[in-house]
C-alpha cells in the first residue's frame, strides 16, 4: 500500500530566543498545489535567520519535496545579506515543484534536478544580487523511495524504530568551509582576479552527493542545517526522538524489542486536516534541543570534537551558536 507522510518545520534564528509556538511550519497535505502552502507566509520569511527550507507537493504526483538551506554567513563581510539567497533558493524550489511537470523534463522529478532549477532562477534574478548557501534537498515517492541531494554541511538522519539506518555525510573543503552553491557578481569576480583570492568555493548542484533510501512505516526523517548537527550527534539525536516518540505512543517499547504504535496521534492531537502532532513535537524537541546544546558552555558537542581533532591546541569547549533549521516527516501507512 502507498504510504504517507506527516511533514512539520521547526527553526530558531542565531540571535533570537525560540519560540515553539511561533516558529513553527506544519505542511498540510489536505490542500494541494496552493502557493499558499508551501512556505509560511508568502513573501515573508520565516523567522530562521540566515537558514530557510521548503515543503511542497509534485504536481499532482503525490510526491513531496521538501530541504533546508544554509546561507553562508561569509558574504556579510562583503555587505551581502545570505539570506536573500537562502529563502530565494527555497521559494524557487517550492514553486518549480508544486508547478511540475511544467519546466522539467518527462519522468520523475529528482532533487538535484529541482536544485538546479532554484538555482538556475536565483542565478537569473536581478532580485539576488550576490550569495551562497548549502543545500539539502529531498522528495518522497508514495511507495516510500527516499531521494536525496546533498551539497556542503547541512544533511540527514534516518531513523527506524530505535536505530540508525543512515546518517549523511558533510561535504567540506576543509574544517568548517563546505560545500556552496554561490553568485558573484561581475565586479566581484574583477576584485578577485585583481586581488584575490584567485578561486572561490562556487559549487554547482552537478556537485551534491545523491543517495536513495527505502522507507518503512514508523521511520523519522529530519533534514536540519549544521545549526542542529553542530551541536547534536547521531546518538543524542536517536535518544531525543525515541523519547518523544515513545512518550506520543509512536514507538512501543516490549518484550520483543521496539514496535510501531500510533503514528497518526500525539498528546493533545487533534488529527484532522492534515494535521499531524506528532511530527510538530519531534520536529521543536530537535531545535529546542539544538538550541540549548549551542548555548551550553560546558557541553561536549560534535562542533568541539572537530575544533580539537583539527587543531589539537585549541581548547574549545561547548556548543556552537548559529541559526538551526529542521524540517521532520514521519513515515505512515
Amino acid at each position: 500500500p502507498p504510504l504517507s507522510f506527516c511533514i512539520a518545520a521547526s527553526y530558531s534564528a542565531k540571535n533570537h530566543p525560540f519560540d515553539p509556538h511561533r516558529d513553527l511550519f506544519k505542511y498540510d497535505p489536505s490542500v494541494r498545489s496552493k502557493l499558499s502552502t508551501l512556505r509560511p507566509r508568502p513573501g515573508i520569511r520565516p523567522q530562521s535567520g540566515q537558514d530557510s527550507f521548503f515543503v511542497s507537493d509534485v504536481g499532482e504526483t503525490g510526491t513531496v519535496a521538501f530541504g533546508v538551506v544554509d546561507g553562508v554567513g561569509g558574504w556579510e563581510s562583503s555587505g551581502v545579506d545570505p539570506a536573500h539567497f537562502a529563502h530565494g533558493l527555497c521559494d524557487h524550489m517550492a514553486m518549480g515543484a508544486a508547478r511540475y511537470p511544467a519546466e522539467f523534463r518527462a519522468g520523475p522529478l529528482r532533487p538535484r534536478e529541482l536544485l538546479q532549477y532554484g538555482y538556475d532562477q536565483v542565478m537569473s534574478t536581478d532580485e539576488i544580487v550576490a550569495g551562497g548557501s548549502t543545500a539539502c534537498v529531498a522528495s518522497i515517492e508514495p511507495n516510500g523511495r527516499l531521494n536525496v541531494a546533498n551539497l556542503g554541511d547541512s544533511g540527514f538522519i534516518h531513523l527506524g524504530p530505535n536505530h540508525v539506518r543512515h546518517f549523511s555525510k558533510p561535504q567540506t573543503h576543509a574544517f568548517n568551509t563546505p560545500y556552496q552553491l554561490s553568485k558573484i557578481p561581475p565586479f566581484m569576480q574583477l576584485q578577485m582576479r585583481l586581488f584575490g583570492p584567485a578561486e572561490a568555493h562556487a559549487e554547482t548542484p552537478a556537485d551534491a552527493h545523491l543517495s536513495h533510501h527505502q522507507l518503512h512505516p514508523g521511520d523519522v526523517l529530519i533534514f536540519a542545517t549544521d545549526g542542529v548537527w553542530d551541536n547534536l550527534s547521531p546518538e543524542d539525536t536517536l535518544k531525543l526522538v525515541g523519547r518523544t516518540m515513545q512518550a506520543n505512543g509512536a514507538w512501543v517499547v516490549g518484550e520483543e524489542g521496539v514496535t510501531i504504535g500510533n503514528l497518526r496521534g500525539g498528546q493533545g492531537t487533534k488529527d484532522g486536516g492534515g494535521e499531524c502532532q506528532l511530527c510538530s513535537a519531534l520536529a521543536v524537541a530537535v531545535t529546542r534541543e539544538a538550541k540549548e546544546a549551542s548555548l551550553n558552555g560546558m557541553r561536549e558537542g560534535p562542533f568541539a570534537r572537530e575544533v580539537r581533532r583539527h587543531f589539537p591546541g585549541e581548547q574549545w569547549m561547548g556548543g556552537k551558536p548559529d541559526d538551526i533549521c529542521t524540517v521532520v516527516a514521519v513515515v505512515r501507512e
